[in-house]
């Protein structure tokens, strides 16, 4: 028996939302252009109704060619049979919600030229995106997109306002996007293994040095003589550096400092350093000030996925949807 139900629409929506209004509209072209391609089965059917359309199973298979080829590269068995069958789910939502929105271009007389259509092909070849508007195909592809932005620009785009309480409120739900990480100015000796040395003589050498530091040896002046490092020449600073941009050993040494204080001998793979503490700037947010124009862009994002979620749940409360898999 044939199962037959409507697709759920909140979620379906938020999933081409997201793709739609992430912002680089050629670069959805390029990945929507090879989803297009003819495809024929010998047990050919129809597997959706979209008001007086039909998706088949072939116009399917072609469209989950890409994602089926990714997913059997990477799994196996019950796990990949659960995973294809996801993402037949997930590309059978966008294909209907494609017709649904070509449908509504029609009624409201959106179109693209051949002029159009060249155009955005030279844009995507010189941005490394070969197109062959000969071939129908893709000539037909790239003309659906266009037309499908110049609709959601017009019903969803348009008429998205963000206000200065929008971006206050987005800040204070989102602070920690804007949290800048300690960062720590630091200077070191870098101490690397000889030719033929063991990693017990390179211990010792660097031992020696930081017991020269110990004794009230001039940091600087022993970096200069003893570090392996380039810096070694300009005093062995290395100036500031985010937490997260070391090794994990040289940045719980580093932390464990308070500035003006040396570390104690950190060995890493090949080499061996000792770190002083020049100066410590902790974690602070970033003033709204400082965002304010970033931050209107996601807001702006934000409101065009909430408005594109709607839009197509409006889109799919009047049209006939049958799903037959």
């Amino acid at each position: 028996m044939t199962a037959e139900r409507r697709l759920p629409s909140r979620a379906a929506c938020r999933l081409l939302a997201c793709a739609r209004l992430a912002g680089i509209a050629l670069a959805a072209l390029a990945i929507l252009l090879p989803l297009r391609a003819g495809a024929t089965d010998v047990a050919d059917r129809i597997i959706a109704v979209v008001n007086k359309e039909v998706i088949m199973l072939s116009e399917l298979r072609t469209e989950m060619e890409p994602e089926r080829k990714r997913l059997s590269q990477q799994y196996r068995g019950a796990d990949l049979r659960t995973r294809l069958q996801q993402a037949e789910y997930r590309t059978l939502t966008r294909m209907i919600e494609r017709r649904l929105q070509m449908q509504h271009a029609q009624t409201k007389g959106v179109e693209a030229s051949d002029e159009d259509v060249r155009r955005t092909a030279m844009d995507l070849q010189q941005r490394g995106t070969p197109v062959n508007i000969d071939d129908p195909n893709e000539k037909k592809a790239l003309k659906e997109q266009l037309i499908l932005m110049t609709l959601e620009n017009r019903e969803v785009r348009t008429g998205v306002m963000v206000s200065d309480a929008d971006v206050q409120r987005f800040y204070q739900r989102h602070l920690s996007l804007f949290m800048l990480p300690e960062e720590y100015r630091i200077s070191q000796i870098l101490m690397m293994s000889r030719k033929g040395e063991s990693r017990a003589k390179l211990r010792a050498r660097a031992r020696e040095v930081h017991d020269q530091l110990k004794k009230g040896g001039e940091f600087d002046d022993l970096a200069l003589r003893y570090s392996d490092a380039a810096d070694a020449t300009r005093g062995s600073e290395l100036g500031f550096i985010r937490q997260g941009e070391m090794d994990p050993l040289i940045e719980r040494a580093v932390a464990a400092l308070q500035p003006g204080q040396v570390s104690d001998l950190v060995e890493t793979a090949d080499s061996i350093h000792i770190i002083r503490l020049d100066e410590k700037k902790t974690a602070q947010f970033r003033p709204i000030e400082e965002v304010k124009n970033e931050m209107q862009g996601l807001v702006f994002q934000e409101k065009s996925a909430d408005r594109y979620q709607q839009w197509m749940t409006d889109l799919k409360s009047k049209a006939y949807i049958e799903v037959k898999l």
